[in-house]
Parts: structure tokens; C-alpha cells; sequence
């Protein structure tokens, strides 16, 4: 977590971090949906490989979900919706200190997006992009309307993740959708102690560090070499910031994008026929974990979802950070690299792959906080 946290807006005028034009977005394909992160590949591929074994289960799991209804939330001024057999999802981590998460900081009585990727499948469902969005990158952010029904005003410059904490997802899906011109289909979100739960619950997960990593703040110790991380460790990987490359928000994506293709591939290796108790805690505690639009909350949405896009894996996924700059005001901040950034909001609304020249001279291209695991 990085030690300056603030979201204080910057003064107007001293940034300039202009959203994309509004553009088309297509139709919701009737079942096919699936995300991309932690916990929503987990159950994703719970769900598909259980199947008729969770049949009496399927009460108490469906109850286990939390639905958030974003449409009403954000009525029609969205971009369109566009039917080319494509998808883009949301996924967000969570970092509130409430209730069982308090152990990793201090409870302020918000919460934030520490993690937030955009997932973009491809027409067919075979291949996705991921886009990884920096916590701090200082953006325009939209005026939202809090769980309160209280509007907040427009900020011309503000934390990305301050958007989760002004308005939750609505309000972070709306940002979204205003520096991209591209409809949301969908949201997922993960906490902190439903993912570390998940990765007990799976056996933990197999990754190789190529240097070590040694971080206090998220108490990680890994000399280099092959180790089997369980839930506490994995954790701290996608979280730590400090023990890795230059100790900024950018190294940590890295991380996080090798963590999940490394989760992704043992995920398929898991024998959930062989161990009912196994398929029962990864399937509960999935759907404890989860909040998703009101459209994905039930297991049967989620498994029809799951289905229509199981032949996505790691192989055939592309993971690109947002191109940004250090902001040489605040180097503990980033700013879009707008020409850049649009190379990718336009491809993916025109369901194309992210071109090679849209991330070449991003800071985030630069780290090699990539390369420690493998």
C-alpha cells in the first residue's frame, strides 16, 4: 500500500486528464460472460467443472452473493451498447480495513479500488485483453451520487481509486466508462480476506521469483527459486510495492498480471471431482467474496458465464497496463499518456488487439517488476 495515500484533488487547471470520446458498446450477449481476476477465475472454473454436483448446494451459494444494481445507479447517459459478440467487465479489488481486513491497515470508514483491471474478451470468447488501471493515476473524475443519494462534485484531477471511495463501483464504472467511451458490462469486485481465504481453500499457488522480494509492509520474504505461496503470502504479493522494481503503484501491477495467468494455470489442474470438501470451500468461499452487478448474482448466471468463455487461459490473454507518465509535480502520481490511451480505448471498441505502439514509452512498460515471477 503506498505510504501517501491522499486523494486530494489538484487544483483546477494544473492537470488536464481528458476522457475519451463517447463510443459504441454492444449488446449483452445472453450467457456469455467470465472474468479475469483472483477469485472470479477461481469460481468461475468451480462452477463449470462442478456442475450438476452443486445441484443441492445452489440455494445457500446463490445466497452467498451480493448484487449491486449499477444501471439504476447510472440511468442512460452511458455510452451505447454495440453488438459485435464482444464483452468488456470491470474487476475490482477491494481494500477496506472493515471486519476481517482490518489487520492490513487502519479502518477510515471507506474503501477503495487498490486493484482495478478492465477485461476485454474478444468476439468468439477465445482471447482477452487486460487493461490494468494505476491507483494513481489523477484523472477526471465524473460527479457521483453516494449510497447516501448525495451528488459529489466533478474533480478535474483526482486519485483513480477515489472514485470507489466517492461513490463506490457505480461511481468507478462511471469514471470508467468516461475515460473510455466504452459501456461496462459487467463488474466484479474482490476483498482482501475472501482472496487469501480462496487461495487456502485451492492449496495455494505454484510461482517462480527470478529475484528476491522482501517487503515488511506486506510481510513477504521470498528468496528466488519455485515456491507454492498460500493465501497470507499471495496476498502480500499482489499487494507489495516496496520489495519490487522501483516500489511504485507500476511494479505492482506486474505482479498482479503474473499472479493471475500463474492462478489461471493451476486453476485447471484442480481435481474438484476427486475432493467434495474442495469444490464445497472454493465454491463458498467464492461467492462470499464476490459483489457483481445485479446481472451476474446468482450461480447460474455466473455458471452460464463461466461456460461460454472456459477456453480462455492464460496463453491467449493479453495483459497491458494504462499508458501514464510520472506526473513532475508529484512523482508519487501518474498521468495518462492520452494519445496512447486512446490507441487502446479504440481498438477495443472496435473489438481489435491492443496495438504494440500504445504502451512503448509508458512508465509502466519500463518497470521490470515483471519479470521477478514467472
Amino acid at each position: 500500500m503506498a505510504e501517501d495515500s491522499s486523494n486530494a484533488p489538484v487544483s483546477p487547471g494544473r492537470h488536464r486528464a481528458r476522457g475519451a470520446t463517447a463510443g459504441r458498446r454492444r449488446k449483452r450477449p445472453s450467457t456469455r460472460r467470465r472474468a479475469v481476476l483472483y477469485t472470479v477465475w477461481t469460481l468461475a472454473a468451480v462452477l463449470v467443472l462442478g456442475g450438476a454436483g452443486l445441484g443441492y448446494l445452489y440455494y445457500k451459494l446463490n445466497g452467498n452473493l451480493t448484487g449491486v444494481d449499477v444501471n439504476a445507479a447510472l440511468g442512460a447517459d452511458r455510452p451505447k451498447n454495440v453488438d459485435n459478440g464482444s464483452m468488456d467487465i470491470l474487476v475490482l479489488g477491494s481494500d477496506s480495513r472493515a471486519g476481517k481486513n482490518a489487520k492490513y491497515g487502519t479502518d477510515e470508514g471507506t474503501s477503495r479500488s487498490d486493484t482495478a483491471m478492465i477485461v476485454h474478451v474478444y468476439k468468439g470468447h477465445k482471447k482477452a485483453s487486460v487493461i490494468s488501471i494505476p491507483r494513481d493515476t489523477l484523472i477526471e473524475r465524473p460527479s457521483c451520487t453516494t449510497k447516501g443519494g448525495q451528488r459529489t462534485p466533478a474533480v478535474q484531477a483526482a486519485m483513480f481509486n477515489s472514485a470507489y471511495e466517492a461513490g463506490g463501483p457505480a461511481c468507478t464504472i462511471k469514471t470508467i466508462e468516461s475515460m473510455t467511451g466504452i459501456r461496462m458490462d459487467h463488474f466484479l469486485e474482490v476483498d482482501f480476506s475472501g482472496f487469501k481465504q480462496l487461495i487456502d481453500d485451492l492449496g495455494g499457488v505454484n510461482i517462480t521469483t527470478t529475484a528476491p522480494i522482501h517487503d515488511a509492509k506486506s510481510h513477504l520474504d521470498l528468496e528466488p527459486g519455485p515456491h507454492t505461496l498460500d493465501g497470507e503470502q499471495s496476498l502480500g504479493l499482489v499487494r507489495t510495492r516496496h520489495g519490487v522494481g522501483d516500489g511504485s503503484d507500476l511494479g505492482r501491477i506486474k505482479l498482479q498480471q503474473a499472479f493471475v495467468k500463474a492462478l489461471l494455470d493451476q486453476v485447471k489442474h484442480v481435481d474438484v471431482f476427486g475432493n467434495p470438501k474442495k469444490l464445497y470451500d472454493l465454491a463458498d468461499t467464492s461467492t462470499k467474496a464476490l459483489t457483481t452487478d445485479s446481472e451476474l448474482a446468482s450461480v447460474s448466471k455466473l455458471k452460464g458465464f463461466a461456460e461460454s468463455l472456459k477456453g480462455i487461459g492464460s496463453g491467449n490473454m493479453k495483459m497491458t497496463t494504462l499508458p501514464v507518465e510520472y506526473d513532475p509535480q508529484n512523482p508519487a502520481r501518474v498521468l495518462p499518456m492520452e494519445r496512447k490511451a486512446k490507441l487502446i480505448w479504440t481498438a477495443l471498441r472496435h473489438d481489435r488487439p491492443v496495438p504494440a505502439s500504445a504502451t512503448k514509452g509508458s512508465a509502466g512498460d519500463a518497470t521490470s517488476a515483471g519479470k521477478v515471477v514467472k
